[in-house]
């Protein structure tokens, strides 16, 4: 149903709807046995109407947006969803089967499971041919049941998987009507339904639902011709008919590159424009409220027995698995974490090759400050006048915090001895002292860092014998 030009346009997005689409697919420690697994599919799903009403699920999302349609301008939409494959683990017992909760194999452990399908509905549709009236678009997928023997290494016969699929029937409803105003503009409304007749037992749950559910629904909506306007930042002659559109259960935006119009993703959760995944993410961990980098160590530091029965809990869950085992450290290294806004502002070489940028900024001998920032001070020469006598750094003092200014750490510092590191100027034109604390054991982790404490003049006396910096004709006396 898709021209070459529109696939490869939907294509280049799937990456971002996959993160959607498989959001809480299997969540850390990837195994069907964790508490974390046993509720999955929070996001986007469409419930047959008979069941999700009295359940707080919904049966249906609505989609509208505005458009300016060019020409015979021709929509293509997406329907994504998954379908709830349930799996059941037999038992070799000859000449029959036993039903059992794992069957343990020398590379894995097979559990019962709900694997997700995907599944697409596809469909083009001139704009032209489009009114007022709902286009409705039907669309099923047919219940089913499928084997698999479950073998050794030597062969022998174990056991087997059976996966069985429930039917489902849902429809699209799309309309478009122009709005009136000096702009060709028309609202779309595109509605997505679950159409399954299924009359549930009286007391059916969520589990007995999934299968007759479409989970993870989204859409992908598409123009040959024309643009989408942004649904969250429209233009400003276009905002009060923006406001009008009314979206249920889903959230669309502008998709693809920054700075293009011409898809739109209508996602269950709330996304911005031309959202995408960060370039260091190095594959798909279907736990997208974690922290990549943790998630990753944490997964290689499961032990055997725990990576075995992720790998018999689904071919996904497997494949994190694989993912978290054969890093390279040196991909591992760029999960720590990326400043792309300040890297652009303040050297534009490192956004190119951010690799090079953060081997500088750890090479050793690197100053914790930029003495090229500004010439006319330098933090380890210039000295402030203490009590009428220069002090700067390498000099002793004493913590004495006045409350005007303090909180309570400050107050268990009150009476320490420090020494200071440095003198700073702040762009107001304040001054401040840098210190580490007397019997700190991580001061020389704080000092190598340049990650100091900072007290006013007027907040440190001199200990008791010191011998302050005299200054010299390179050094810069503040008076207070």
């Amino acid at each position: 149903m898709l021209t070459p030009q529109i696939e490869a346009r939907f294509a280049a997005v799937r990456q971002l709807a996959d993160a959607v689409l498989f959001e809480g697919y299997v969540l850390y420690p990837y195994r069907a046995s964790a508490a974390k697994n046993r509720l999955r599919w929070q996001f986007g799903v469409l419930a047959p109407p008979d069941w999700g009403a009295d359940q707080g699920e919904h049966s249906s999302q609505r989609t509208e947006c505005l458009l300016e349609p060019r020409g015979d301008a021709v929509l293509f939409a997406e329907l994504r969803f998954l379908r709830a494959q349930r799996r059941t683990v037999q038992r070799a017992d000859p000449p029959d089967f036993v039903t059992v909760a794992e069957l343990e194999l020398p590379d894995r452990v097979l559990t019962p499971w709900d694997e997700g399908v995907e599944e697409r509905v596809q469909l083009a549709l001139p704009i032209a041919d489009l009114g007022e009236q709902p286009r409705i678009l039907p669309f099923s997928r047919p219940a089913g049941e499928e084997t698999e023997e479950v073998r050794g290494q030597d062969g022998r016969l174990l056991g087997r998987l059976i996966r069985r699929r429930a039917e489902l029937t849902g429809e699209l409803r799309i309309s478009c009507v122009e709005l009136s105003g000096p702009y060709t503009v028309r609202k779309l409304t595109v509605e997505v339904a679950n159409t399954a007749d299924w009359q549930p037992e009286p007391d059916a749950d969520r589990e007995a639902a999934l299968p007759r559910s479409l989970v993870s629904a989204h859409l992908l909506l598409g123009l040959d011709r024309g643009r989408f306007l942004s649904p969250t930042d429209p233009p400003e002659w276009a905002r009060p008919a923006t406001a009008d559109c009314a979206n249920a259960h889903t959230w669309p935006v502008l998709a693809g590159e920054p700075g293009s119009g011409d898809l739109l993703l209508c996602a269950p959760i709330i996304l911005e424009d031309h959202a995408a995944i960060a370039p260091e993410s190095p594959g798909v961990l279907y736990d997208a409220l974690e922290i990549d980098e943790i998630l990753t160590l944490r997964t290689a530091a499961l032990t055997d027995r725990e990576k075995r029965e992720a790998r018999g809990t689904d071919a996904r869950a497997a494949a994190v698995i694989e993912l978290a085992d054969t890093l390279p450290p040196q991909v591992l290294e760029r999960l720590h974490g990326a400043v792309r806004s300040l890297r652009e502002i303040t050297e534009p070489a490192a956004a190119a090759d951010p690799d090079d940028a953060l081997q500088r900024l750890l090479s050793p001998g690197t100053p914790w400050w930029d003495p090229q920032a500004d010439a006319s001070v330098d933090p380890q020469r210039d000295t402030v006048l203490v009590d009428g006598r220069p002090v700067g750094a390498g000099s002793r003092v004493v913590l004495r915090p006045g409350r005007r200014r303090t909180d309570a750490q400050d107050l268990f510092l009150h009476g320490r001895g420090a020494l200071v590191e440095a003198v700073l100027h702040d762009v107001d034109g304040g001054v401040h002292l840098a210190v580490t604390v007397d019997g700190d054991p991580g001061a020389d982790i704080r000092r190598e860092q340049g990650r100091f404490l900072y007290f006013q003049p007027d907040e440190v006396t001199l200990q008791a014998g010191e011998v302050t910096v005299r200054p010299d004709k390179a050094t810069s006396v503040v008076e207070t």
